[in-house]
């Protein structure tokens, strides 16, 4: 989220309002999204470079201050404006849909800087701080592979030293306002500064690319880059770490609050509903999701008796989901590698089953890789969008910071959902569409994402996977995830729930060991709302199959569904629902 003056803004709406007034209204819109991609990138670089959108690799945003958050209310009051000079009924079907996007889009934004977010800046699931970290890695989504590159990274380096003390002094605000991150988080983010500092800077994250520099590069180049990387990182990131460190151990850990739900604040409530608005892309209140959650926990349970009764336990639910836990026939590996070999084994059963399904594939390749260590211990599995130009592939991260404990029985579920056919076919084919406009290309909304990935979870069987009944008690596991999410979260953060309760309810109703549900409550008290997403987007493709099957009967071509649910890209759920409905009234 890049800088953009005033003066530069109001000549942009200007731009804008000029050419709508050409008798070429596809072309003015065609510019008017290609405006909003742009402004959006500047605002957000670190997500541009995640799009491969590389003019923006050496710079950062500032997304705590007050200039940031003003530039961001510049930015939705400009295209509000612009979108009042278009008729929409005149525009196709794409053209309408992004219309409707861009609105949506400005809409929650404006709603959510109403809120003081921005004095809680940090936490231990995702941000800029883990994100640099991931980029330092070399392997990520920052290119390091010409001398450019390498000077890309030294400025938003340079650039991320002014960040942490931005972050400070806003955290600062936070503790006199009492607006501060619960005290279970604050514990977790102490690491991810305190161990930054190494003895060695060849040992120092922000190094690592220093050893991977091309072999064509030249010895002076080399000695230059490696000159200017290792004062950065001894200079300004060392002591920056150093100093947030000690300011989270003696300041901000003592005023950190005991409540554990968003609600808790001042104007939590308020915050919630538009958190839930944004990752569910729904009208849904907290109490409405709440007990739609407890119907599904419900179902799920009944689901998952049914398997304890097929492998002939004798206990209750409870104790079974003890006895798949702890089964040592589910822990497998010796070595890590064996965790990603085996992820390799689930790809290559599905690959011959994958036709029967998707005409619509992707050409992006995709990796599986280990989850980077200096963020394995908080991080859950997850998918790295790759670049539409095939220059670096999409990424099957995988968390392993035990692998003695390792347990293999949602891997079946879990690749499906995070590669094939979900998150990786889903993102690719969106990146790959080259009849969307740029910003859909590279759009996210949660509850179209991350429901369609759950809803592939539900393919296994007829991708050839699920075939042991462990494996399948692991997709219901999975599910029944999804779906304790929707009581725990809107428990958390409009219930007035603690972190306790929220444990002991994830634990009577699933089968992961409290040291990763603990990890995932505290994700929830980290992201409100996000977790809403999986259940509620899934839900609705779900409803939306099985009316175009009852309506097509015959008819029904399950291809074609998932064509038509993926072609456009993310959306919010009511323009898939319109989209879905219309082809089956074709």
């Amino acid at each position: 989220m890049k800088k953009i003056t005033f003066f530069i803004t109001l000549l942009a709406v200007s731009i804008v309002l000029v050419n709508c007034k050409s008798n070429d209204k596809k072309q003015d819109f065609a510019l008017f999204t290609k405006q909003y991609f742009d402004d959006k990138n500047a605002l957000d670089p670190l997500s541009a470079t995640q799009n491969g959108q590389n003019q923006y690799n050496d710079q950062l945003q500032f997304e705590m201050t007050d200039s940031y958050r003003k530039k961001q209310l510049e930015f939705f009051n400009k295209y509000d404006t612009g979108l009042a000079a278009f008729d929409e009924k005149q525009f196709s079907e794409e053209e309408k849909n992004s219309y409707e996007i861009i609105k949506w889009e400005v809409e929650v934004g404006k709603k959510l800087l109403e809120q003081p977010t921005n004095l809680m800046p940090i936490h231990q699931f995702w941000g800029t701080h883990l994100t640099m970290g991931q980029f330092a890695g070399g392997t990520s989504a920052q290119p390091f592979k010409t001398e450019k590159d390498y000077t890309d990274f030294l400025k938003r380096m340079d650039k991320y030293s002014v960040w942490i003390d931005s972050a400070l002094v806003y955290m600062k605000k936070g503790v006199e306002k009492g607006i501060v991150l619960p005290k279970a988080l604050t514990e977790k983010v102490i690491p991810q500064f305190a161990d930054m500092p190494t003895p060695k800077i060849e040992d120092n994250l922000f190094y690592s690319s220093i050893k991977l520099m091309p072999a064509t590069f030249s010895d002076e180049v080399k000695k230059d880059l490696t000159a200017k990387y290792a004062s950065v990182i001894n200079d300004k990131l060392i002591p920056r770490y150093k100093k947030m460190a000690d300011f989270l151990k003696n300041e901000y850990l003592p005023a950190s609050r005991a409540t554990s739900g968003i609600g808790s604040l001042p104007f939590g409530k308020d915050l919630y509903v538009i958190y839930v608005k944004q990752w569910t892309t729904t009208e849904m209140t907290p109490e409405e999701i709440h007990e739609l959650g407890l119907k599904e926990v419900a179902r799920l349970n009944a689901e998952m008796e049914k398997v304890k009764n097929q492998v002939g336990f004798k206990g209750t639910l409870l104790e079974f989901f003890e006895y798949v836990r702890n089964k040592p026939e589910l822990k497998l590996f010796k070595k890590p590698e064996e965790v990603i070999v085996n992820f390799e084994r689930i790809y290559s059963v599905i690959k011959p089953n994958v036709d029967k399904l998707f005409s619509l594939q992707p050409k992006t390749k995709f990796e599986i890789r280990r989850t980077e260590a200096f963020r394995e211990k908080t991080a859950s599995a997850e998918y790295m969008q790759g670049t539409a130009d095939g220059s670096r592939p999409g990424i099957f991260y995988v968390p392993i910071p035990d692998v003695k404990e390792y347990n293999v029985y949602g891997d079946e579920d879990l690749f499906l959902h995070e590669a094939i056919p979900g998150h990786h076919f889903q993102i690719s084919l969106q990146q790959e569409n080259n009849a969307l406009p740029d910003f859909r290309k590279f759009n996210w909304f949660g509850a179209y994402g991350e429901g369609w990935a759950l809803y592939t979870e539900s393919l296994g069987k007829e991708l050839g996977l699920y075939q042991d009944p462990y494996q399948y008690f692991g997709m219901l596991g999975n599910e029944m995830h999804r779906a304790v999410r929707l009581v725990v979260d809107t428990g958390l953060h409009s219930k007035g729930w603690t972190r306790e309760q929220a444990i002991k309810y994830s634990m009577q109703n699933e089968a992961e060991s409290e040291v990763g549900i603990t990890v995932e409550i505290e994700r929830y008290m980290a992201i409100p709302g996000q977790a809403l997403s999986y259940k509620i987007g899934q839900l609705k493709i779900l409803e939306l199959r099985k009316r175009a099957q009852d309506k097509m009967g015959a008819k029904f071509d399950i291809k074609k569904f998932h064509e038509k649910t993926l072609e456009s890209g993310v959306m919010p759920l009511a323009l898939l629902e319109k989209k879905i409905d219309s082809w089956i009234n074709e």
